[in-house]
């Protein structure tokens, strides 16, 4: 029989605004899900360097995390039945400060085995913090999704633009081992809420749709919950749509400063630029909830998908005005990832059904942008050039264009 939440109140001993704090302290472990990755980088030229990777190996290293992703998202919905999403996630943060202790201080292996622990462990985040949010913010799922969002990609930039100057004074070592700081820190608040919520919460939690009497639910849901989502065609319409925007978001972050530096681009500018693409991303992504109401969410489909193929054509054919183009593709980049996500909680009905298809977009869409960092270096290798690759992303954003419209257009995945 499978287990689920009664969602109860906070001890009558908390206060309001404890547990106001205790619910938004999600927002506090999406600021670890993106800073650990963003911040290698500015940095690939150096760790190459300093480690004997050419352009294919840097660029494995920017995918390890993302085929970390793709493998592990799967397995989090069983984890969290098994230990409790506050559990798991409360897991997950601590071996993500164990993982950047690694990556940082022992060596050439601990590069990649730390590189790998940090890739699991910000996937269990992946899929767990949108079921949180959709189950703690039911109310306002694309707002709080929005603001988890802005969360993530504000770190991002801070870890970018702090970087280079960083790394002159303490080393590329020092300047990712500081990671484990913030992740510690989250570590010890997360323990704070799941102690908390231990009685007040079991395995899997139930939404507000979930608690309905079974009367009230409708056929098609209970239909819906004994089709497996792998059989959906419109989830895996999402999982496409999350896996083409995280391409051309990790493509980005990866290779983005070593792209403008092949255009003459000062290095020292390179890390704010990559700043500038998340820091506008963070206003676009909080923006862009308010064409996510209603049924229809192709308005925000074309509005996050279209910038990203005009910022890489103009990148690749008019690099003089790199920085107009990284502020067109950041609004792409921006408004894709909350619709991503978005739309994972919008086309399910209840908390199980979104960590389902957040596990399974995750981990297909990962294994697709996983792809894309280390391809993107072999055809640097190849052709001595980034044109190609940035025509490739150009063309990809449209692909991206065509499958949001679809999925855009219907109410709920699986229909």
């Amino acid at each position: 029989m499978e287990q689920i939440t009664e969602h109860h109140p906070i001890p009558s001993s908390a206060s309001r605004f404890a547990a106001s704090i205790l619910t938004a302290l999600v927002f506090v472990v999406a600021l670890n899900l993106r800073a650990p990755l963003t911040s290698v980088g500015p940095l690939l030229p150096r760790i190459g360097a300093s480690e004997h990777l050419n352009a294919t190996m840097q660029g494995l290293l920017g995918s390890l995390p993302i085929l970390a992703f793709a493998v592990v998202s799967p397995m989090v919905h069983r984890a969290s039945e098994r230990l409790g999403i506050e559990r798991t996630v409360l897991a997950a943060m601590a071996f993500l400060t164990l993982g950047i202790v690694i990556r940082s201080a022992c060596g050439t292996i601990g590069l990649w085995a730390g590189t790998l622990v940090i890739g699991c462990s910000i996937a269990v985040g992946n899929v767990l913090v949108p079921a949180i949010v959709k189950r703690d913010y039911p109310g306002h799922t694309s707002l709080a999704t929005g603001i988890y969002s802005a969360c993530m990609t504000g770190m991002a930039a801070f870890a970018s633009a702090a970087t280079l100057p960083l790394s002159d004074a303490i080393g590329w070592q020092g300047t990712l081992g500081i990671w484990a700081i913030p992740a510690g820190i989250v570590t010890l608040l997360w323990l704070w809420r799941s102690r908390a919520n231990a009685q007040r919460t079991t395995p899997v939690a139930k939404t507000a749709a979930d608690a309905q009497p079974r009367s009230r639910q409708s056929t098609a849901s209970e239909t819906r919950l004994r089709v497996s989502m792998w059989k959906r065609p419109e989830a895996w319409a999402v999982t496409l749509f999350m896996g083409l925007q995280s391409v051309n978001y990790y493509v980005c972050v990866t290779w983005l400063p070593t792209i403008e530096v092949s255009f003459g681009v000062p290095t020292d500018r390179t890390g704010w630029h990559l700043a500038v693409f998340q820091l506008v991303g963070i206003v676009m992504g909080l923006l862009i909830p308010m064409l996510l109401k209603g049924d229809s969410q192709v308005a925000a489909v074309v509005v996050a998908s279209v910038p990203l193929a005009i910022g890489a054509l103009g990148l690749a054919f008019a690099p003089r005005l790199d920085l107009l183009w990284i502020i067109v593709a950041s609004i792409g980049s921006g408004c894709s990832l909350v619709v991503a996500l978005s739309l994972i909680g919008l086309k399910t009905s209840t908390t199980e059904e979104t960590t389902q298809l957040s596990g399974m977009a995750q981990c297909v869409g990962y294994l697709l942008a996983a792809v894309g960092p280390t391809l993107a270096g072999t055809i640097y290798d190849i052709t001595s050039g980034w044109r190609t690759v940035l025509i490739m992303l150009a063309i990809l954003a449209v692909a991206q264009t065509a499958i949001g419209i679809i999925i855009g257009r219907n109410k709920e995945a699986g229909r």
